[in-house]
């Protein structure tokens, strides 16, 4: 069974989201995934229930905060909150979701019935960014030029002439769909299209704009600014709704996809939400003990107190020093974590060496069973 996205995620807004902004991200998915647009693409129909349960809860300020509080793990949290499963047809979700396209039928002919003129949708951009751990670690708001198709500065967007307006199109009366009949073993059968003359939009241009050609839309740039949360990692995609093409004639305009590429760091090594920092030790005070400092990704220091006797090997967890999880989810920060090694010098003088030849004799520095068994066992463990 494949495990459910955040519902969140599934509708590409923030844990902050206000109402109207959910059921904005939630009419441009359907709009994008709906199965007239769609027939028999079975990905974009999941997709598209899959949507109409993320807006079931998100919409609902009790589901939203049980689901808040505990995930998909709360109660009614295993078949969908909203009640989804394998039961769940195309009909019980036009039913329940027709009106927030502004009417019973919806886009498209929710809950069955006429279909409403299409509306065009621009297509999605997808881009690339290279992100510093720092940036990784605290947000970055990065600024793009992007070309693009952008709504015709001659016509507006509406793909017709100054003065000159759309009329209802002749074949399909402004509906925007043609019925076909057709006799079957089973007797007559009625099936809709979109009406090829006006391409489903109801209206057809008679005199075009001589800029876009009656598109509404031409090639331009456009800087746009991404704000990228805090704890992304590399392969993750950021969606930017209506950051996308134009959407011709006045359409909806398409999205964004930044997808997220994570430089490597020269200080830390990361693991999932977790840094890993390898301390290099000199051997005076992992005997002696001693403070050391630990660098952090906020760009300071941390000093830590390292008992005398500390064995190379040894592990310090400095918690919540890690990088954040996503957006707030998760259970907080991760943690550093700290690798010991004990510096070992290559060359040494007449002097040192004869202090350490001292040392050789001593019984104290050559170690017991119990401490040469642990060392042996955190090497096995390093490599489990």
């Amino acid at each position: 069974m494949a495990q459910k996205r955040d519902y969140y995620e599934v509708l590409g807004v923030d844990k902050n989201a206000t109402e109207d902004q959910i059921k904005k991200a939630y009419r441009t998915i359907a709009i994008k995934y709906h199965p007239d647009r769609n027939p028999g693409n079975k990905e974009a129909e999941e997709k598209f229930k899959e949507a109409a349960e993320a807006y079931d809860v998100l919409h609902d300020p009790k589901k939203r905060e049980q689901y808040d509080t505990f995930g998909f793990n709360g109660p009614g949290g295993a078949g969908g909150f909203g009640g989804f499963g394998a039961s769940m047809n195309m009909d019980d979700i036009f039913s329940m979701f027709g009106d927030i396209f502004g009417g019973r039928a919806g886009f498209g002919g929710f809950g069955g019935g006429s279909r409403g003129p299409e509306v065009h949708r621009g297509s999605d951009l997808r881009l690339k960014v290279r992100l510093s751990l720092e940036e990784i670690a605290h947000g970055v708001t990065k600024k793009f030029k992007v070309r693009k198709d952008i709504t015709c500065s001659h016509c507006q967007g509406t793909g017709a002439e100054a003065g000159s307006t759309s009329e209802k199109c002749p074949t399909c009366h402004g509906s925007g769909v043609i019925t076909h009949t057709t006799q079957s073993i089973f007797g007559m059968m009625q099936t809709q299209g979109v009406c090829p003359t006006c391409d489903g939009e109801g209206t057809i241009i008679k005199n075009k704009c001589h800029h876009c050609h009656g598109t509404g839309v031409e090639k331009g740039e456009e800087v746009v600014e991404i704000k990228i949360p805090a704890g992304v990692a590399e392969g993750m995609i950021v969606n930017v709704p209506g950051k996308g093409n134009a959407g011709p004639r006045k359409g909806i305009n398409g999205d964004i996809q930044v997808f997220i590429e994570e430089e490597e760091n020269d200080t830390f090594v990361r693991d999932d939400n977790n840094l890993i920092y390898n301390l290099l030790l000199d051997f005076p005070t992992a005997a002696l003990g001693g403070e050391v400092e630990i660098p952090t990704i906020e760009g300071t220091k941390l000093k830590v107190k390292m008992e005398p006797g500390t064995q190379p090997g040894k592990t310090l967890r400095l918690r919540g020093k890690g990088l954040p999880a996503v957006q707030g989810y998760g259970r907080g920060n991760g943690d550093l974590v700290v690798n010991v090694s004990v510096y070992v010098p290559k060359e040494l003088s007449r002097e040192e060496k004869a202090a350490i030849e001292q040392f050789r004799k001593s019984d104290n520095f050559k170690g017991d069973a119990a401490t040469k068994q642990s060392i042996f066992q955190k090497f096995k463990n390093y490599f489990n």
